[in-house]
């Protein structure tokens, strides 16, 4: 609350503290009486703005110029690092034939991006993140319970397998029950062959008895002897005892055979809010896409386009040169690239630095004042198009030397993270050729490659998966294949590629379906394109080197 406004919302003047305020100074934001106006300003009165009360806080404070001291800084360099200049400095032959932004057109623009801002933060990002730290919450109270159920799920697998081993062991028993049953009768049936034999010779005994105390001659010539009989004595029965072998306790074995825990698993699932998951900010197709502007670049056969925070496009066609416009046309920088060849591909870094990638030194890097910085040197492969992902990374597109292969590679600075080339199948995502492979990143984090050659939009997902590839029927009023070059996205997750043969160009949403033709702003031979943060479509024309603006939603 306003410390000096009461409960019905009365203002006090900050040095008398009267009720009634009249007016209030923009420069020291203070409430001021009519009385106090006078001693607030006895310092000098250009030191500060008073104005009407309800007016408060409108005056736009400049900071003073660093050079000439007695004056302010209304103006921004674009060619000097968008340091802040006054009108002497522009005057100055330092900034002889430099272009200049107006402070109050980049306060502007500032305001409205602040404005948006706001609006995300307050709607959007700290909803989600309260809704994600009571999801945490409510994850870490339930921890107990689950764990709870997890050991006992272990508990109820040993009381099973305590059962389990109590039937082999009962089985085991049983078996060794009936090996005693069966080794007695063994022994027994050859002990009653061995009582047999021992009374037949008690009874031969004791016939030789008689016969030997007998005198009678026939019984005696008649006897026949035995031992040989005897002699044969019956194998001897040998049945040797069961045994238990007990095999070797392996823990790890044991462990396996147990059951098995999966350990914890940490899936991350990268998300990035933006306005258009709210309803107040949902930007419809329009009906009829309008072109509200044309920049003439003087390029010739203009190829590649780059859009910085909605001030600065950042165009390249067949030769050395890279030039950058503002918003209203208006040339304010060319770059020049290293060898002297045209670039094969250009972005801008967050940090408004242009990366630029050429063939012809197989070398991508980043222009800052004038001055190049090495990212990337490839050896057996050339680096064409690239895009700066959300996160920072940088997407390549490159071929191979013998231009049979093609892939996309993610670098963070220069250390390479990613390389996309195949899917699930092994089969090659992209055609392998020398040819454009336009590269974007959407808003879901898709990656999404324009495949001139194969006349196909391919997405696959941050990880490289294949997620759909859209391939387009040949237009009614022309009967030619779509050749897709540039590729861009915007706040919808919508992706555009401009069809060069047929003259349009493509909308279709994050799934890969089809939503409508931009075919009504007498675009010819459309190549690269961009969108900036109001959805704003830039598109290249390559044979006239002229880009148009085109308003495509509301």
């Amino acid at each position: 609350m306003d410390p000096h406004s009461t409960a019905q919302d009365v203002h006090q003047c900050d040095f008398c503290e009267t009720p009634i305020v009249h007016s209030y100074c923009d420069f020291c934001h203070v409430n001021l009486c009519k009385p106090c106006i006078g001693e607030h300003i006895t310092d000098g009165y250009d030191k500060h703005k008073i104005v009407p009360f309800q007016d408060r806080r409108s005056t736009l404070i400049y900071p003073k110029c660093e050079t000439h001291s007695h004056k302010i800084c209304d103006f921004q360099c674009e060619n000097c690092n968008n340091i802040l200049i006054c009108s002497s400095c522009m005057a100055s032959e330092k900034h002889r034939g430099h272009k200049f932004l107006e402070l109050s057109e980049v306060y502007k623009t500032k305001k409205e991006v602040m404005e948006k801002d706001k609006v995300e933060l307050d709607n959007l990002i700290s909803p989600t993140y309260d809704d994600i730290a009571l999801d945490l919450e409510n994850q870490i109270a339930n921890l107990d319970g689950e764990y709870e159920k997890l050991t006992t799920t272990i508990s109820k697998q040993k009381e099973q397998w305590h059962r389990e081993i109590d039937n082999v062991i009962n089985k085991m028993k049983t078996e060794i029950s009936d090996m005693k049953v069966k080794h007695k009768d063994i022994l027994q049936k050859h002990l009653d062959e061995i009582k047999q034999i021992q009374s037949l010779i008690k009874q031969t005994l004791l016939a030789l008895e008689e016969l030997q105390k007998s005198t009678d001659v026939s019984p005696t010539i008649e006897y026949s002897s035995k031992i040989r009989e005897f002699s044969k004595l019956p194998p001897k029965v040998q049945v040797s005892l069961p045994t238990f072998i007990p095999n070797p306790t392996n823990s790890d074995k044991l462990y396996t055979l147990f059951g098995k825990i999966i350990p914890l698993s940490t899936a991350t699932e990268e998300t990035v809010l933006s306005l258009n998951q709210l309803n107040t900010s949902v930007r419809e197709l329009l009906d009829v896409p309008k072109m509200v502007a044309t920049i003439e670049t003087g390029h010739a056969s203009l190829r590649n386009i780059t859009c910085d925070n909605e001030v600065r496009i950042w165009t390249s066609g067949e030769t050395n040169e890279i030039k950058c416009f503002n918003s209203k046309g208006s040339l304010l920088q060319t770059v020049y690239t290293k060898s002297g060849k045209l670039p094969l591909g250009i972005t801008v870094y967050s940090d408004s630095n242009l990366i630029v990638s050429e063939g012809r030194i197989k070398s991508v890097y980043r222009v800052n004042n004038g001055k190049t910085d090495e990212l990337i040197r490839l050896q057996g492969w050339t680096p064409f198009n690239l895009c700066v992902t959300s996160t920072g990374d940088l997407l390549v597109t490159m071929f191979s030397d013998d231009k049979s292969q093609s892939k996309v590679v993610r670098y963070s600075g220069s250390t390479e993270k990613q390389t996309i080339q195949f899917d699930d199948e092994g089969k090659p995502l992209y055609s392998g050729n020398g040819y454009t492979k336009y590269i974007t990143e959407n808003r879901n984090h898709d990656i999404c490659v324009a495949d001139s050659v194969a006349g196909a939009v391919v997405v696959v997902n941050q990880d490289g998966k294949l997620r759909w590839r859209y391939t387009a029927h040949p237009l009614v009023t022309t009967n030619k294949t779509c050749k897709p070059r540039g590729i861009t996205t915007d706040s919808q997750g919508r992706i555009l590629t401009a069809d060069f043969e047929n003259h349009c160009i493509y909308i279709l949403d994050q799934n890969g379906n089809f939503l409508r033709y931009i075919d009504n702003c007498d675009l010819k031979s459309p190549y690269g394109i961009c969108v900036d943060n109001n959805d704003n479509l830039f598109v290249c024309e390559y044979w006239k080197a002229n880009v148009k603006k085109i308003k495509y939603s509301n």
